[in-house]
């Protein structure tokens, strides 16, 4: 890292509460990358870490990771763990053991392996290939900087050399069954998650009072003729700043909570005896898609996932009279898919222009439900996103 870099990166600091006054937490990728960081140490120089800095995916910060052991367990391996801290979220993961397990190799590359605890991907649709241990491709590039960084730190000049990198979860096997994982065809424990190496406290019933807090301050702000857009998450957020043009305050993150956040959105405007002309929704079917099945809090913990909803859509195109346009083969594909977003690939990979149709008509569909539920609201428009952020169905 060059000198300006340096001077202008600074330590994230989890005591600043999240605007909802909850605490924040350290992702499993934070965690895996501290115990990486820790066993090369004690690998490379025989130094055991009590704690260490974990750059973060944004290239400006980094988090001071405590490491709770260090060891050699065998004359070439090195190990350490990290105790997971997922702050105030009620995350299945919070106080879990994360460990990494650190071995040269000769290939010059960095592998990574499933330890105890940790799952491996037996089905496609997944953010990592079937047999690949389940490490998202963010965690893996923060342990592949935390690699380059730690032989800059140990070796600098020195070749880079390679190394296999086992993580695991003490108790990932016991903590699994109660995540997606089974549904998703990832066996073994769990996955190493994490798109920030941040932990937000979003699923919390105080949380669900902030967003009151944030929806009646975008309403409070709209002129006349003004939007105002909600997000369950990330994915959409560029759409709402730069195609739609939307100021910060007039958009919401609502995380799981769509059903909460209408509800807000009609009682505020009832309160003052005005209507709103257009409220935006924007986000990963993932989430957006499960009002087809009458879900309005798409907390994983409290519904299914959306495939099934998806495939009756389609099937439900076929039955409208426009010939068949989901033949049987996709049709029991889109049924089987582990995820919507295998579902994303199955359709666009058949036929573009039916993939915009079929999302299309679900951006619709969720529209007229949620206008159901919020009278005050004029119109409601919806838009979809792949997890990459590409439209999916109008504007595609």
């Amino acid at each position: 890292m060059d000198a300006a870099s340096e001077l202008q990166r600074a330590e994230y600091d989890l005591a600043v509460l999240a605007p909802n006054g909850l605490r924040r937490g350290r992702s499993t990728g934070s965690c895996a990358t501290a115990a990486l960081r820790a066993a090369l140490y004690r690998l490379l120089a025989g130094v055991t870490l009590h704690e260490t800095e974990v750059s973060l995916p944004d290239g400006r910060h980094y988090l001071c990771v405590p490491v709770q052991a260090v060891e050699m367990i065998a004359p070439d391996i090195a190990q350490a763990d990290v105790l997971k801290d997922g702050g105030d979220d009620p995350d299945n993961t919070h106080g879990a053991t994360i460990f990494a397990q650190v071995r040269r190799n000769q290939s010059g590359e960095v592998r990574f392996f499933a330890g105890q605890g940790v799952g491996t991907a037996t089905m496609p649709g997944l953010r990592v290939a079937v047999g690949e241990p389940a490490i998202n491709p963010v965690p893996r590039a923060m342990m592949r900087t935390a690699v380059a960084e730690v032989l800059a730190e140990l070796r600098p000049g020195e070749p880079a050399c390679g190394f296999d990198l086992t993580i695991g979860c003490r108790e990932g096997m016991s903590i699994a069954p109660k995540t997606f994982n089974p549904k998703l065809g990832i066996v073994g424990g769990i996955s190493i998650l994490g798109t920030s190496g941040i932990v937000e406290p979003m699923s919390m019933a105080s949380w669900i009072a902030s967003i009151e807090v944030y929806i009646r301050v975008a309403l409070a702000a709209c002129a006349p003729g003004d939007a105002v857009a909600y997000l369950p998450g990330k994915i959409g957020r560029v759409f709402v700043a730069q195609e739609l043009g939307l100021p910060d305050k007039r958009s919401v993150q609502i995380a799981n909570f769509l059903g909460d956040a209408l509800d807000f959105t009609e009682q505020a405007l009832a309160e003052a005896g005005r209507t709103l002309p257009l409220l935006w929704l924007a986000g990963h079917p993932g989430k957006l898609a499960k009002v087809l099945d009458g879900v309005w809090d798409t907390h994983s913990s409290k519904s299914n996932m959306a495939m099934q909803g998806v495939a009756r859509v389609a099937e439900e195109m076929n039955a409208a009279g426009q010939g068949v346009l989901f033949d049987a083969t996709l049709l029991q594909q889109m049924k089987e898919a582990n995820t919507v977003e295998a579902i994303i690939e199955l359709v666009r990979q058949q036929d573009a222009a039916l993939s915009r149709r079929l999302w299309c008509e679900i951006e619709t569909r969720i529209a007229t439900l949620a206008q159901a539920r919020v009278p005050s609201v004029a119109r409601i428009e919806v838009r979809l996103f792949d997890l990459e952020g590409h439209q999916l169905g109008a504007g595609a």
